[in-house]
């Protein structure tokens, strides 16, 4: 469960159009993400402008750079991007008096034990 603190500090990175369009742009790149120069000239930031931008979203802990010789590569983390959206829908049914309200993901199928079937 991602805790309100956590959430807040990625919403507010996520609250200024380049950094949106940023991580618009990183998602589809994959686990091996996109280098820098290549991400800055898709949105036309300069350099100076797109290190902030970076360094915000990786400060909310929403990418993560790694070095390949000269280049730097960004990514989305996954596991915070999906972490985040579940912290959204989390109590979409919890405050529906009949169950889930309209719109909200089904919640995950409890595990059933195993019966035992004797024999």
């Amino acid at each position: 469960m991602v805790e309100i603190r956590e959430s807040a500090k990625a919403f507010e990175a996520l609250g200024h159009e380049a950094r949106l369009a940023i991580l618009r742009r990183l998602i589809p790149a994959g686990p091996d993400g996109i280098p820098a120069g290549a991400i800055g000239a898709a949105l036309g930031l300069p350099a100076t402008r797109l290190s902030f931008h970076l360094n915000r979203l990786a400060a909310a802990g929403l990418i993560e750079s790694r070095r390949d010789g000269r280049h730097l590569y960004y990514a989305v983390r996954y596991p915070a991007l999906g972490a985040l959206v579940g912290f959204l829908v989390d109590d979409c049914c919890a405050a529906a008096p009949s169950g889930c309200l309209p719109g909200c993901p089904a919640p995950a199928p409890q595990a059933r034990p195993a019966q035992d079937q004797g024999g």
